[in-house]
């Protein structure tokens, strides 16, 4: 029998987030993948009423079923309510802490929750962000055996972010690449028509940094306004996916004026598998990266990039700072201003199948969930 590993996820309130539960699933298969027996375990909110928690479970355990998953979930409340999960048809917590290693995304979770555990990891899929928080006393942090981070520069000499008082290791995010296989069966149409794609929460006026005497507004609104002519400046269409409802009238007409297309993200990416139809019917990615990202240069590359990379598709996002082995071209171009990204575009234009092939090479190098998960367990165990 293999090593028992309880993933602790967080996406039981967020039923329509096909590409957030991606994040969680490519680790999840990734450990299976090696060998593992996994648990995947979801925090019930206190105030969540019980229609809400049986309307939740159930659209999470039709998404787990897809990947042979559904029997694996258990529950813990995050409140002092007794939570009956037999009434779920899910494990309970006691069954999830026989695991031998608890891998935990949720920073919320509780010290005397994690303490049950043989060994813990806590794993920062937020660099930077995460840092700050609990230097800032923003978050409460339960103490690991072992932390865990996907930003380069965390803990590293000259930072500009503090680590939170905690020794970080390193570890990329991960890809299944058998289940994100290279598709070249783009739509009916001209490659010149495929769009360049990404999936965002575009406006959120509530996400703000504040870090010592600065603060700002952390959206991804923000983070595209320097780029909002792009579309006239390339050859190939841009298109972004989010809640539209989020756009007001005036804004998403001029976003359409200036080129942009706009998909409902509630329509092409509900479900894990509609997430992965949507990247893998794209010509490429083009992203820009949260603010904090670009000013604290935390080196991180997205869970959704290295999705279009493991699909063949060539990704253009933003320069998060120095790293020790993400290239800025060949399959992942890194820009830091409208030239580069104009150039970028156009180099993949020229050669795109060159191109493609150097995408998937890069996540099979460097984001392989097998490799990648090895290491994780090597760090925590």
């Amino acid at each position: 029998m293999g090593v028992k590993v309880c993933l602790s996820a967080d996406t039981l309130g967020y039923p329509e987030g096909g590409g957030h539960q991606s994040v969680y699933l490519n680790w999840a298969l990734g450990l299976r993948e090696v060998g593992c027996d996994v648990i995947w375990l979801e925090g019930v909110s206190a105030k969540a009423s019980e229609q809400t928690i049986l309307s939740n479970v159930s659209k999470l355990k039709q998404r787990l079923e897809h990947y042979g998953l559904a029997k694996c979930l258990a529950l813990y409340s995050r409140g002092s309510q007794n939570l009956q999960t037999e009434k779920y048809g899910c494990l309970d917590f006691d069954a999830a802490t026989e695991a031998d290693l608890l891998l935990n995304l949720q920073y919320g979770m509780p010290g005397s929750l994690v303490d049950r555990f043989r060994r813990s990891a806590l794993l920062d899929i937020d660099p930077g962000r995460l840092q700050i928080w609990i230097s800032e006393g923003q978050i409460q942090v339960a103490q690991h055996d072992v932390y865990l981070t996907t930003g380069e520069t965390v803990g590293a000499s000259g930072s500009r972010f503090p680590d939170g008082g905690l020794k970080w290791g390193y570890t990329p995010p991960c890809v299944v690449l058998d289940w994100w296989s290279p598709n070249h069966n783009l739509p009916d149409k001209s490659l010149n028509d495929v769009p360049y794609s990404t999936l965002v929460h575009w406006s959120d006026k509530e996400d703000w940094m504040v870090y010592g005497n600065e603060s700002y507004i952390n959206d991804k609104r923000t983070a595209f306004l320097p780029f909002l002519n792009l579309p006239r400046l390339v050859s190939q269409p841009l298109e972004i996916a989010t809640y539209l409802c989020a756009l007001d009238e005036e804004e998403k007409e001029e976003l359409l004026r200036l080129g942009w297309r706009l998909r409902e993200s509630l329509e092409v990416a509900s479900t894990p598998w509609d997430y992965q139809r949507y990247i893998q019917s794209s010509r490429g990615e083009f992203s820009c990266a949260r603010p904090s990202c670009i000013r604290l240069q935390n080196a991180w590359i997205s869970d959704r990039t290295i999705c279009y990379l493991a699909s063949g598709k060539p990704a253009v996002v933003q320069h998060t700072g120095p790293s020790r082995f993400l290239p800025d071209q060949a399959g992942l171009f890194r820009f830091r201003d409208m030239e580069e990204a104009v150039n970028s575009i156009e180099t993949i234009a020229a050669d795109y199948e060159h191109q493609s092939r150097s995408a998937r090479a890069l996540a099979e190098e460097f984001f392989d969930a097998r490799k990648v998960v090895k290491g994780v367990l090597e760090q925590a165990l």
